[in-house]
């Protein structure tokens, strides 16, 4: 299919369910339009079972969008930077100590949990799955989504101390949660004997601290030459550059392109670019990037819900499925406990909000792109359809149901 033909009916589709969604159904936007894109998806299975020239279009549309690339490698930085910039940094520095422990700590010790749990638990239902695979399963899904959290925040009821928690936790983990997925899915190739752990942890270190450290170079720069300016248009055109050389950058240089996004996004947005009292650059580029994060949430959660026409064989994994959105909210849960309860004392985080952070910490597109990247093996199915019942069970039940956790929590906590 024709590239342009694909990206005209990518945004045809997302307006219709868009509006669709702000006319009649009016669930929270994101919500609402994964919900019509997942029901979309199931009539046009059935429907090109009946009659394959009718549904044509959609079935088409959704098999010729390679998702893993279409996210992970054009999407993914311009959303993490959209987040990034209109972050408020002064929260978030107040917030640091948890968002740092959650986004590295956080997502080592819910892999570790879910992958283990799994594991056993796959043995007494007698599926066969290596103990390495269910970490690897672990990784993909223990990262929250910056996208699904951002887009569901927004109408919460959160307070805003835990809402600068759970934003800047998910810019952050996504980094380090590729990563550890591609470490352990090296070992997955190599096989267990063959891996120079050495190697590995630099390789770990590289990823980490090179995507912050040419965030940090290219982000100073880049607000140099915004600050330098007053005409909009080349401000606007700067930002993108950005984005772009970061993620081309990283990907060269083999560093962590969502770090190096998130810090030039930090970077940039944290500072004002306003000239003087009377420019409004910094705030008009808001907006800008405002929009720009909305539009591509909107195509984002319609790309995940026509990937059922992708994922037929998730019939057969419902029951794993199930099995493994209770085993993550359990590691979850148990991967802010434990830092809580060793470092109470150093973080603002009490064990009232507990509740709050596990049921908030959403998974999205980055998950099935990361599944759907998984090269052939036995087990692949399992993964990929187990990724996707946890993606629609987090976007669409948690998403709707937050603000009742937040009201409940605070009930207890009164």
């Amino acid at each position: 299919m024709h590239l342009f033909l694909i990206i005209a009916l990518l945004v045809i589709v997302s307006a219709i369910y868009s509006y669709i969604n702000a006319r009649w159904i009016k669930l929270p936007g994101t919500i609402g339009i994964m919900t019509l894109a997942i029901a979309g998806s199931v009539v046009t299975l059935i429907i090109d079972r009946l009659n394959p020239s009718v549904a044509k279009y959609l079935t088409v549309l959704a098999k010729n969008i390679n998702f893993s690339t279409t996210v992970l490698n054009i999407m993914l930085g311009f959303l993490l930077f959209a987040s990034a910039f209109n972050l408020d940094t002064r929260k978030l520095k107040k917030e640091m100590r948890p968002v740092l422990i959650l986004s590295t700590l956080g997502v080592i010790v819910s892999t570790a949990i879910f992958g283990s749990l799994l594991y056993y638990v796959a043995q007494l239902i007698d599926i066969k799955i290596p103990y390495i695979y269910c970490l690897l399963f672990g990784a993909l899904v223990s990262p929250t989504d910056p996208v699904a959290v951002g887009a569901i925040i927004k109408g919460s009821r959160l307070p805003a101390s835990l809402e600068t928690i759970i934003s800047g936790e998910s810019l952050f983990n996504d980094g380090i949660g590729l990563v550890l997925f591609i470490t352990l899915l090296e070992i997955t190739q190599s096989g267990n004997d063959n891996v120079d752990f050495a190697k590995t942890a630099i390789l770990f270190a590289q990823e980490v601290f090179g995507g912050i450290i040419l965030g940090g170079i290219t982000g100073f720069l880049a607000f140099r030459l915004m600050k330098s300016i007053n005409d909009f248009q080349t401000i606007v055109l700067v930002s993108l550059a950005l984005v772009m050389i970061n993620s081309l950058a990283a990907s060269a240089l083999h560093l962590s392109i969502p770090l190096a996004v998130v810090t030039a996004g930090l970077f940039t947005g944290g500072r004002s670019i306003n000239i003087d009292n009377k420019d409004r650059s910094h705030q008009a580029l808001e907006s800008f990037w405002t929009l720009i994060d909305e539009m591509l949430n909107t195509m984002l959660f319609v790309m995940i819900g026509l990937q059922m026409v992708n994922v037929p064989f998730i019939s057969n994994y419902w029951i794993t499925g199930l099995i493994g959105i209770v085993i993550l909210l359990a590691a979850r849960w148990a991967s802010i406990m434990l830092p809580l309860t060793f470092l109470r004392r150093s973080l603002n985080v009490n064990y009232g909000s507990i509740n709050i952070l596990t049921w908030a910490g959403l998974r999205g597109g980055i998950s099935i792109a990361l599944a759907l990247a998984l090269p052939d093996s036995p087990y692949r199915h399992f993964i990929l359809a187990g990724t996707y019942f946890i993606v629609i069970f987090s976007i669409i039940v948690q998403g709707l149901t937050l603000n009742r956790v937040i009201n409940a929590s605070y009930k207890i906590k009164s």
